[in-house]
């Protein structure tokens, strides 16, 4: 039967479809809607949402007898997560700096010495790509099993030519070997190698020279306009740069001060502003009139023992389009657990379980220039979603440091199935 769906998952307690906002971010009161359908039922057909519906009338519709179905038992189902902001290729790890700062030793004294990002730019030049992409694997196959079924993934611990390249080939690679989707980004503008220490212009023009060779493999470039990073001036040599070789725009900004990078961003039309844990009230004003949507990255100020975390609240209020992220990183975020996020949003920054849940999936997929085929449960969209063990949305942030995920669909093909066996 030519209409017939591949696969029929009927009998969601809860099914949080977070339609009606393919076209641009949710913001304000918007964010409050999960698009519910109670006892809720979808139709997946070549990969894709086909119908979306109550459990009735789907089933009415088509003939279960001859289609695969799942039933999901009167659990909440959701689209998968997207996370839009990742470092998940890197060599080694920081634990021992870990350590030092419980002592008391701060991020910024600890890059100094020598610690921080150039620690893992040493570790991740030594490694091939083979080894890197083996590494990254493990790390990508334990996102899935969260119910990640999107992520971007930056470079920026090679900071040469060779290695960014090396990083941007690990990334295509893992591209085409593993089920996610993942988004390549360019961020050579990381930091400042250990090579350049006294000569950092330099080093924003090989960044520079870089961008066309990095094209090929990212569409989107990042810069880290902040304290102890890339300032203001420098960051605008890149944007401009990076603009005229068609790259989209990105910008870490705020994360520990504010140095002058919003303008920027709003000047050369960013897709996302990232991190923003000091954003001030100017900015968020600013920001009201931009397209950008903003990736807050709680679990940063939580792993570097910070109270400062994103003024959420301020900023929603504001009408700001706010999506989340892990910001999976060796040094400052070793979390790849986006629902660990979403429990840190309420707690910190007092974003509603609603709030964080639209963040964590469709204005993620706007920060990634996505949401016409992500992050949202509707007719014509990629069939991405997952099934949660548990019967109300409000306990996945509630229950906190669980694995929710029962079932994660990828394409339309089930891909994760959590179960536990008798013993």
């Amino acid at each position: 039967m030519e209409n017939q769906p591949d696969l029929i998952i009927y009998n969601i307690g809860q099914l949080l479809t977070i339609r009606g906002a393919t076209q641009k971010p949710k913001t304000s009161c918007q964010m409050d809607d999960l698009g519910i359908i109670e006892d809720g039922a979808v139709a997946i057909k070549e990969g894709q949402f086909f119908y979306v519906s109550t459990t009735e009338e789907i089933m009415d519709i088509y003939d279960s007898g001859t289609i695969k179905t799942i039933n999901a038992s009167g659990k909440a189902a959701m689209p998968g997560f997207v996370d839009c902001h990742t470092h998940a290729v890197f060599g080694g790890n920081r634990a021992a700096e870990f350590v030092e700062r419980i002592k008391g030793t701060t991020y910024h004294e600890i890059l100094k010495k020598g610690g921080g990002i150039v620690n893992t730019v040493n570790t991740t030049r030594k490694l091939s790509a083979e080894n890197l992409a083996a590494l990254t694997k493990k790390r990508l196959d334990d996102m899935l099993l969260h119910g990640t079924t999107t992520v971007e993934i930056k470079s920026g611990y090679g900071l040469d030519l060779m290695n960014e390249i090396k990083m941007l080939k690990t990334i295509r690679h893992l591209q085409k070997t593993h089920c996610l989707d993942i988004v390549p980004t360019f961020l050579g503008a990381h930091t400042i190698p250990a090579e350049y220490k006294y000569d950092p212009d330099a080093y924003v023009g090989l960044v520079c020279d870089m961008l066309p060779f990095a094209r090929e493999y990212a569409a989107f470039c990042d810069v880290f306009c902040d304290e102890g990073a890339f300032n203001a001036k420098q960051t605008e040599k890149i944007f401009l740069a990076a603009k005229n070789a068609g790259f989209q725009l990105k910008l870490h900004a705020n994360e520990f001060k504010d140095i002058g990078g919003i303008p920027l961003a709003i000047k050369y039309d960013a897709v996302s502003v990232e991190h923003l844990d000091c954003l001030t009230s100017k900015e968020i004003h600013q920001l009201s009139g931009s397209k950008a949507v903003c990736v807050l990255l709680p679990g940063i100020p939580l792993f570097l023992m910070q109270n400062t975390y994103a003024p959420a609240k301020e900023m929603l209020e504001k009408g700001l389009s706010i999506a989340l992220a892990t910001d999976f990183n060796p040094g400052t975020c070793p979390c790849l657990n986006m629902q660990i996020m979403i429990t840190l949003a309420s707690l910190k920054m007092s974003m509603t379980p609603p709030h964080a849940i639209n963040a964590a999936t469709i204005n993620a997929a706007h920060a990634l220039s996505m949401a016409n085929r992500i992050g949202s449960i509707e007719a014509g969209k990629q069939a991405d979603m997952i099934i949660l063990d548990i019967d109300d949305y409000q306990q996945l942030s509630y229950y906190f440091g669980i694995n929710h995920v029962q079932t994660v669909i990828k394409k339309g093909r089930i891909v994760v199935e959590n179960k536990i066996l008798a013993t």
